[in-house]
């Protein structure tokens, strides 16, 4: 078995201004790990700054992206776990409602933390994943 590290270069809308593999598969199976997504436009940097609402939808289309490229998608997420740079539980809640709206009915579990610092500057919201890949349809 081998590990398929899935990277920016063959994944529209994300920044390759990155030192990471967005998504990793491996060979013979059908789980895709996720690095952090991160609230990071195409130029690599963080936005909107200062925007909880915001950082939280760009990530969950960065976290999309990122499974597509791997074979996936948000509905078939095993589990996620929510970063959130603060110590106001509100802000929790905030960053919660888009996460949640974006993976509609599909609540898988979940963890949601407070965190005080994340990697990027103005960085406020992160968001990985443990997906799989579908089985491909049935031949008749």
């Amino acid at each position: 078995m081998a590990v398929h590290l899935i990277r920016s270069a063959t994944l529209d809308s994300l920044t390759s201004e990155v030192p990471y593999a967005y998504a990793a598969v491996v060979d013979g199976g059908d789980l895709v790990l996720t690095a952090g997504a991160c609230p990071l436009d195409d130029a690599g940097d963080v936005a909107p700054v200062g925007d909880l609402e915001g950082q939280a939808a760009r990530v969950m289309a960065n976290l999309e992206a990122a499974l597509v490229g791997a074979g996936s998608s948000l509905d078939q997420v095993a589990k996620s776990t929510v970063y959130v740079a603060t110590s106001d539980r509100s802000d929790l809640v905030t960053v919660w409602n888009v996460v949640r709206a974006a993976f509609g009915d599909h609540d898988a579990p979940s963890t949601l933390l407070a965190v005080p610092v994340l990697g990027y500057p103005d960085q406020l919201v992160e968001v990985e994943a443990v997906a799989v890949r579908p089985a491909p349809p049935a031949a008749p």
